[in-house]
């Protein structure tokens, strides 16, 4: 019974991703390898890759657009499509060529990404006779119109000319011939490494010949070093190869089937010390090592994209999983490069140090429990990257912590009592560096938020100053309450620390809109606060309601100076109007219940802004007092009953500071 081939469903279920537009291409280039291997004759081989455009001319390096790729064509001086050759194209998974690693199937690959293929070919017949074959390939008739004609040459070989690129594969190709023609190096570059040598490759684009000789001798920064590693009980090829540092690579893996390269993984980091920059006696360089073994040729897919092997977890048969083959494989690698790693590591650890010391001092504690790669980072890593770095480990060592926790209260069978002690003692030693770590990570906070509000007083590049609403967000987030934002989104205590404490907040919201007032007004004070409090004093058997403080705080952009009289344009007037309503719109608690006598309720006003002509007049006007070190004013206003204190931006981050200096001298931040 013969089984027949649907050449339109096996196209449907072969996968070729968009961006291995190529691979078809290459796969050619690699068949007219095995074609002049298969002659003989290799010291004369020679291979063509023509790159076809929309337009053949010159190229123009004054003209950055190139005409459009529209196919591509492969000519070899091969053994040819001779009848045993041209059967075994003729059937879809074919084990002709099974000794290289082929499947049979890499001609799906050529109509997964051109319309039509058109081979012609000259071979030796058996009696010896030049003959001359022509054939078209296509997902409508498969092979056909083939014809055999008298020779027109006088040597074998064949010319494959793939046509009808397909629109989405050309939309994810290179467009110059270099770029093209690096892939390809890449792609066979076991050729020219392994013991013996590749054929003479060109890659040809509108009149510019580039040789993969040149272009491997320009890339190579020095030989090859070959060796042989065994993984349970396979062996695999390793070929450590350094690249000059020009050529635009990572350190990576390349994992090879059939002498070809398949899957490409980046190391970048994964060794202590390979990091973007290495060097030797030589000069600096990038490093690939490609693997090869019989195992990933016979797991590698139909298609050549990827290998059926699992990443990590081992069935019953105990294959061997790219986690084995990663870490055997990283372990030589650090070896070989070990004399030229150590540079890295060293600028790597004080990368690390030096960051922790002076902005991150909250993972100072934490250094003691991680491993010493965990340390080890790259030196160009920005502070950003680097803050999530550690921070993983602080949360890894806090998650072990949760479990040791669990653990440690449940003495373990037959453990005795000095153990137990000495692990119970390891686990709060544990715990008291994290504590410590949580107390350096609020100090630090403050620390960065006193320089953002430096920052943000400061005259910006385009002669002006930044609006109030940047500092208003530093303060608190705008247009939110106590029920929508957490504490720690708070900074109130850069005003006053007492002011940390309060039951509810409002920031930049009408009035009408909060909770503690029915006021109907639709004025918006930038922050207002109700604190309430417990009366320890006054003690009786009849229903009693807290006392009440009431804080608002206004807050003018950076060296404002047009305050007037009037609510409008006078800040410490707008702050006691706010206050006013509040206290007419009867004041009450968070859940609701009126607090009396509301008009007896303490008001505190807060105005930050700079110290302008304007702004000291108007404190004058309200009978304010300078303070010491003149940098702002304060008093009380028997009228509205309201303690005020104008603060100038100056004077804020002064404060801030000096309040919490002795906290950054421990932990060796910069006050400054």
């Amino acid at each position: 019974m013969s089984l027949q081939t649907n050449l339109k469903g096996r196209l449907r279920n072969t996968s070729l991703p968009k961006s291995h537009g190529l691979m078809p291409v290459f796969e050619a280039v690699v068949n007219s390898i095995h074609s002049i291997e298969e002659k003989g004759n290799t010291d004369f081989g020679k291979i063509i890759l023509r790159i076809d455009r929309a337009m053949q001319r010159p190229l123009d390096i004054d003209n950055k657009v190139l005409p459009n790729i529209i196919g591509f064509t492969v000519i070899d001086n091969g053994c040819g499509f001779n009848d045993v050759n041209f059967k075994s194209f003729e059937t879809l998974d074919s084990d002709h060529k099974i000794d290289k690693g082929c499947r049979g199937v890499g001609r799906l690959m050529w109509l997964k990404v051109f319309d039509v293929v058109e081979i012609y070919s000259h071979f030796s017949d058996n009696e010896g006779v030049l003959r001359k074959r022509l054939f078209r390939f296509d997902d409508k008739q498969g092979v056909h119109a083939e014809q055999l004609q008298d020779a027109t040459d006088t040597h074998t070989g064949t010319t494959i000319k793939l046509m009808g690129l397909d629109k989405s594969y050309y939309e994810k190709l290179p467009s110059k011939g270099l770029s093209i023609a690096n892939q390809l190096l890449e792609h066979v570059l076991w050729y020219f490494v392994r013991h013996g040598f590749a054929p003479k490759i060109l890659v040809e684009d509108s009149g510019e010949t580039i040789d993969l000789d040149d272009l491997y001798q320009e890339h190579m920064h020095e030989s090859a070093f070959h060796e042989t590693i065994k993984i349970d009980d396979q062996n695999f090829d390793l070929t450590h190869i350094k690249f000059r540092s020009s050529v635009n690579k990572k350190h990576q893996l390349a994992l090879c089937a059939a002498n070809r390269l398949v899957k490409e993984e980046s190391i970048q980091g994964k060794i202590p010390g390979l990091y973007g920059k290495i060097s030797d006696r030589s000069g600096e360089f990038t490093y690939t090592c490609y693997v090869s073994s019989e195992y990933l040729t016979a797991h590698v897919r139909s298609e050549r994209t990827s290998f059926d092997i699992s990443e990590d977890v081992e069935d019953m048969l105990h294959e061997i999983t790219f986690k084995d083959i990663r870490e055997a494989v990283l372990a030589r690698t650090q070896e070989y490069l070990q004399n030229v790693l150590t540079e890295n590591i060293a600028a790597g650890r004080k990368r690390v140090n030096d960051f922790i010391v002076n902005h991150a001092p909250r993972y100072r504690p934490i250094t003691n429990y991680l491993s010493e790669d965990l340390l080890i980072v790259d030196p160009e890593k920005s502070d950003k990257d680097l803050e999530l770095h550690l921070h993983s480990q602080w949360y890894e060592i806090e998650r072990q912590l949760v479990s040791e926790g669990h653990d440690v209260m449940q003495p373990q069978n037959e453990e005795h009592v000095e153990e137990y002690k000495k692990r119970l003692s390891a686990y709060l030693q544990k715990a008291e560096d994290l504590k410590k770590s949580d107390l350096a990570s609020y100090v630090s906070h403050r620390k960065v938020i006193i320089d953002l509000l430096q920052k943000s007083i400061e005259r910006l590049d385009d002669g002006k100053y930044a609006r109030e609403d940047m500092i208003h967000e530093l303060i608190m987030p705008m247009r939110k309450d106590s029920s929508e934002v957490f504490l720690d989104s708070c900074n109130l205590w850069l005003i006053d620390e007492r002011l940390a404490f309060h039951n509810y907040l409002a920031s930049d919201k009408t009035l009408n809109a909060m909770l503690i007032t029915e006021s109907t007004s639709t004025k918006e004070p930038d922050l207002l606060s109700l604190r309430v409090f417990d009366n320890p004093i006054l003690v009786n058997d009849q229903p009693n309601f807290p006392l009440a403080s009431i804080t608002v705080i206004e807050i003018k952009r950076p060296m404002r100076n047009d305050m007037k009289e009037g609510e409008d344009k006078d800040p410490i007037d707008q702050a006691l109007g706010y206050l006013e309503r509040v206290r007419e719109g009867k004041v009450q608690t968070p859940s609701g219940r009126i607090i009396p006598p509301v008009q007896t309720v303490p008001g505190y006003c807060y105005v930050l802004c700079d110290l302008t002509t304007t702004m000291i007049k108007r404190c004058k006007n309200f009978n304010l007092t300078v303070t010491s070190d003149g940098m702002g004013y304060f008093g009380y206003n028997d009228n509205y009953k309201a303690y005020i204190e104008v603060i100038s931006f100056d004077q804020l981050t002064k404060s801030a500071r000096e309040r919490n200096r002795a906290f950054f001298d421990k932990l060796g931040l910069p006050s400054n």
